[in-house]
């Protein structure tokens, strides 16, 4: 089971638009560090996690080698596996380092791009009901930037449910 721990290890970063990707103009990335212990059981463990929290695992791979974003969901990505360096905002963005053990949280809008990573790279990724990702890979349209300005958001953290960071950092609460 993923321990429950302070949320002192969430990093918050806001992206303004950047080159061709929007990025989200009101939502910051949410980088949670050293949610929980790697390991064999880790990908059914997270999928668990995300379902209790209304964040039902979509799919289990890597993260693509191109710069996109997703204009209809906000996304959680659960790095159960290796290593990785990944850009963030669009080319030439914010550069992060995730490890097994990480989770980051997209609001919609956000670019994101896997720029190397160990041959192990493993990720569970997931989104709220209703929503899914589509793969956006050009400047948005007027009707993208609004998808992605109303894109509702989640009843919960992915993470920490009712009471994670996620309501603090993108609803006031």
């Amino acid at each position: 089971m993923m321990p429950e721990i302070s949320h002192q290890n969430v990093q918050v970063l806001m992206l303004n638009a950047h080159d061709w990707v929007p990025n989200n103009p009101r939502l910051p990335v949410l980088l949670y560090r050293d949610v929980f212990t790697p390991g064999d059981q880790a990908i059914a463990e997270v999928e668990q996690r995300f379902a209790d929290n209304g964040w039902p695992a979509q799919w289990v791979d890597g993260v693509f080698h191109y710069h996109h974003y997703h204009s209809e969901a906000h996304e959680v990505l659960a790095f159960t596996r290796g290593e990785a360096r990944i850009m963030l905002g669009g080319p030439g963005g914010t550069l992060v380092t995730v490890r097994a053990g990480d989770i980051a949280l997209l609001p919609a809008g956000t670019g994101h791009c896997n720029k190397g990573c160990s041959d192990d790279f493993t990720v569970v990724g997931g989104y709220p009901p209703g929503q899914s990702a589509d793969i956006c890979r050009a400047a948005p349209s007027a009707d993208m930037l609004k998808s992605i300005a109303q894109t509702p958001f989640p009843a919960s953290d992915p993470v920490y449910g009712a009471k994670g960071p996620l309501l603090r950092h993108w609803l006031g609460s």
